[in-house]
């Protein structure tokens, strides 16, 4: 029964945050793409530096020196990653004598996007694994749990929206992806049931490796787009912006705890 609780638990907060996420961001924001990257930073950075990485820190039995190496090392990695995509991106491209098809440049130049999918599953997973723990603890404690989640993560799905919009997905594939990652807490949720004590043992190292996701794409990504509009009337909305994505996570990741 309590792992029918937590299929059912993780399944929902997961359709719910994102059908709230996808409602403001493509049907609100979405002509506010531009407006909204420096939301994403705010978002991005805060869940990371706010959220997830202090998480990590305060777990019993953690070595601070395994958690920072293992943040540089996704740094890194990302960095690895996305050169490597811009190196096969600038000798395979349209026109390059190679038969590449129409809109083969745009399907290649979301970088970012898969950036911040691959951090935004693993965070899935991870909360699936915390809805699961807090269910086997008392039913009551996982609803609550189960909610605060959802609450967290639709600000967190606005970025990874406004993220995706930017690197030039369209709005049915940003949706598309969205969703499958969100389903990742559904696994988490499952094999938290199964694997407790295995899978709690994983927690602070997932939530660093998808905190150098955010953080390398806020800083490589975002923010040197926003630096193409050096007006100071538009730094000032700028660093407004992103203030409002940190103070939207902190608030919910003080309501979460």
């Amino acid at each position: 029964m309590i792992l029918i609780w937590i299929i059912v638990a993780t399944a929902l907060a997961g359709v719910l945050s994102i059908s709230a996420a996808a409602t403001l961001s493509l049907h609100f924001l979405s002509k506010m793409v531009e407006r909204m990257v420096s939301v994403s930073v705010g978002v991005l950075l805060a869940t990371a530096l706010l959220h997830s990485l202090p998480e990590a820190f305060s777990m019993p039995g953690i070595v601070p020196q395994t958690l920072f190496g293992l943040l540089l090392v996704g740094l890194l990695g990302f960095f690895i990653l996305e050169k490597a995509a811009l190196l096969r991106h600038n000798h395979h491209h349209e026109g390059d004598g190679h038969g590449h098809h129409h809109g083969h440049d745009a399907e290649n130049a979301g970088k970012s996007g898969w950036m911040v999918l691959v951090g935004d599953g693993i965070h899935n997973f991870v909360d699936g694994i915390l809805i699961a723990a807090a269910f086997m603890a008392d039913i009551n404690v996982g609803i609550l749990t189960a909610l605060a989640i959802v609450a967290h993560q639709i600000p967190q799905g606005v970025g990874d929206f406004m993220v995706l919009l930017n690197a030039g997905f369209s709005k049915a594939r940003a949706l598309i992806y969205n969703f499958a990652c969100s389903m990742l807490a559904v696994i988490g949720g499952v094999l938290g049931y199964l694997y407790l004590d295995q899978t709690k043992t994983l927690i602070p190292y997932l939530l660093v490796f998808a905190s150098s996701s955010f953080i390398y794409i806020a800083v490589s990504d975002l923010m040197p787009q926003m630096h193409r509009r050096p007006h100071i009337g538009e730094s000032i909305k700028q660093v407004a912006l992103i203030s409002l994505g940190v103070a939207v996570v902190l608030s919910l990741s003080l309501l979460r705890h």
